[in-house]
């Protein structure tokens, strides 16, 4: 099984380039026409076409803990960290 992301509007789009140069399958509010489009939208959109949503967004974690519908939710806090960073696991 592949994951396939989409990430909100707030996520850099260098983000999203990052992953397309590395093979994965990813989409952005952009792409699917959802600017300006609510949390409850964005989420809708990942859980139909199976995608994980990447997210800065705290909210999500809430709608998540709802029990509202989803692939998974990666959410990353938007001044933790920065793009080209390298993490240790």
């Amino acid at each position: 099984m592949t994951i396939r992301f989409h990430l909100d509007e707030n996520v850099h789009g260098a983000i999203a380039n990052g992953l397309r140069l590395r093979g994965i399958d990813v989409t952005t509010t952009k792409d699917v026409k959802l600017i300006g489009a609510n949390d409850d939208a964005q989420l809708a959109f990942a859980f139909e076409n199976a995608r994980v949503l990447v997210a800065h967004d705290d909210d999500l974690l809430r709608l998540a803990a709802q029990g509202d519908e989803h692939v998974g939710i990666a959410y990353c806090h938007p001044r933790k960290n920065t793009i080209g960073q390298n993490f240790s696991l």
